[in-house]
């Protein structure tokens, strides 16, 4: 049987309280220095993952009592050795493959230093990831009843590994793309690029707030570390993706605007009877897109460094994408900071953009 293993973090202290009721009445400095003398350590053992085609595996989650704010603020030398202690526990359980999760992924070189400190292929999930957001952000819009082929779809970070990723896999699909990037040479390359592959409109801009009021959907994968996205930017009924990590879009969109549709990517519904041995928010039988990349890799036997540094092709994107299908892993949700969203709160917003542009 194949099998695999996947790194968990705690996203913030505030995940440490859910989970641990008693931590619930620390506070975060307190939580986070006693996260700090705990090693990484296997939480569970995942059994019942079937793939369409058959093939059954098994694996492990490992956890690394890390938040993200103390990752980003370690030396990046020792959220290296934190990681490669937690690949190696991998290693010992019999993983042929390390998935990354959270901001595991995204600290320093991306995975690369931590694949050549281990013996078994590393992977960050960003392709599937990729995917999964162009997917899902299609799918938010069918829900705030925006019509694709007639939408104006921003991609904030376009010049980037995933942004331009995005770019190649909406063009076609959508009304017109607005390219927004730091570099106006790179966005007039890739628009090129694209008008030379598809009759999609595309336009270029440096700046996020002349183009985000006009976009019915965003997807932001910036490698900026600031906020670029606020509650006032963005138009009523629009469907916002925030893929990048640290996020580019503020968490009191959410809280203030409750006429637009903000997540973070998809749920993804993986095939068989699985059972993860921990609740990490989702519905039953679901993961997030990083880690079902690493389960697709398992259940394809394709045990390489699939996903790993700045460097994500679209091709790449539509394999990881096609291998996903055969297998039986697809989108069935949304997700926002780590939880699902229900279909109750979806309709919600739905309801409410249609009043904020007097059409309700």
């Amino acid at each position: 049987m194949n099998r695999f293993a996947f790194l968990l973090h705690p996203p913030t202290a505030d995940d440490v309280g859910h989970k641990f009721p008693r931590a619930a009445k620390l506070s975060d400095r307190t939580i986070e220095r006693v996260l700090s003398k705990v090693p990484p350590f296997k939480i569970s053992k995942i059994t019942g993952v079937r793939s369409k085609q058959g093939v059954e595996i098994e694996g492990w989650f490992i956890a690394l009592p890390r938040t993200a704010s103390q990752l980003l603020k370690m030396p990046v030398e020792d959220a290296y050795d934190l990681i490669v202690k937690a690949g190696r526990i991998a290693e010992k359980r019999g993983a042929q493959i390390f998935g990354l999760g959270a901001f595991t992924k995204v600290i320093g070189d991306k995975g690369v230093t931590i694949a050549n400190n281990l013996k078994i292929p590393v992977t960050t999930g960003n392709s599937y990831t990729t995917a999964s957001a162009v997917e899902t952000a299609l799918l938010g819009a069918e829900r705030m009843g925006i019509d694709p082929k007639q939408a104006r779809v921003a991609i904030i970070g376009a010049t980037g590994s995933i942004g331009a990723a995005c770019c190649h896999l909406l063009a076609g699909q959508v009304g017109s793309l607005a390219l927004i990037a730091r570099s106006e040479e790179k966005l007039q390359r890739l628009a090129g690029e694209l008008r030379l592959t598809s009759n999609t409109s595309v336009s270029i801009s440096t700046s996020t707030q002349q183009v985000v009021p006009e976009a019915d959907i965003v997807i932001a994968v910036s490698s900026a570390t600031d906020i670029l996205v606020n509650p006032g930017d963005i138009k009523p009924g629009a469907v916002v993706c925030d893929v990048a990590r640290p996020r580019n879009v503020s968490k009191k969109v959410n809280k203030v605007r409750d006429d637009v549709l903000a997540i973070d990517g998809g749920v993804i519904r993986v095939p068989g009877s699985p059972d993860f041995g921990l609740s990490f928010g989702f519905p039953p039988g679901t993961a997030e897109a990083c880690m079902a990349e690493t389960m697709i890799l398992t259940c394809e036997g394709r045990f390489e460094p699939y996903t790993l540094g700045s460097d994500i092709s679209a091709p790449q994107v539509l394999e990881i994408a096609d291998l996903a299908k055969k297998h039986g892993f697809k989108v069935d949700g949304f997700r926002r900071f780590e939880r699902a969203i229900n279909e109750e709160e979806v309709e919600y917003r739905r309801k409410r953009a249609l009043l904020a542009r007097g059409t309700g």
